[in-house]
């Protein structure tokens, strides 16, 4: 697996020491920083979690940052990010969570949602398949064994095309009782 998947021209090692210390003032660390081009024109998206979630293998419910956070973080960084001048054309900034279905693009994001369910699409395919709906086992070297039902699979990930964690929703409340608050007068 690419240590970072290739987002076009950015320059990383000029963005990131823009972007960081604004995150950092804010409670917030960076997951990612992407620039593409979309039908309304280029933007600059910049993920972020709350500081220390990577190190604590923090949840994404525990990690999530909310709207006032992205909005301030948002509001000092355009300006920031204008008087650096690392985007040489026009673009809209965006700043997020990496949300419930966050890409997994690291090692240590395989290790941090172990026990969780993964969309992991692979460049050569295991038993047929190069889309794989599994459950995060284990991560051990460069491989992170999953499982999906009954079976476990071992993938390199060198194979890694790209992966994301699989909101899955809690249980359906059983019918019948409800819980009963004060009737209405």
């Amino acid at each position: 697996m690419s240590e970072r998947p290739p987002s076009s021209s950015l320059d990383r090692s000029r963005i990131d020491p823009v972007i960081e210390p604004i995150a950092r003032a804010h409670g917030a660390e960076i997951f990612d920083v992407e620039l593409k081009s979309e039908a309304s024109g280029w933007v600059l998206r910049v993920y972020v979690e709350k500081l220390g979630s990577s190190e604590r293998k923090a949840t994404t419910q525990d990690a999530a940052v909310d709207l006032t956070l992205c909005s301030n973080v948002a509001k000092e960084l355009s300006p920031a990010l204008d008087v650096v001048d690392v985007v040489p054309h026009r673009y809209h900034l965006e700043v997020s969570s990496p949300g419930l279905e966050r890409p997994l693009r690291h090692r240590a994001d395989f290790e941090r949602f172990e026990g969780q369910k993964a969309k992991i699409k692979l460049r050569t395919p295991i038993k047929g398949q190069k889309v794989l709906v599994a459950r995060l086992a284990k991560v051990h070297g460069d491989v992170v064994t999953v499982e999906e039902g009954s079976k476990s699979y071992d993938v390199p990930l060198a194979d890694i095309v790209s992966s994301h964690l699989v909101f899955e929703f809690g249980p359906a409340p059983k019918p019948g009782k409800q819980k009963k608050g004060p009737s209405p007068r």
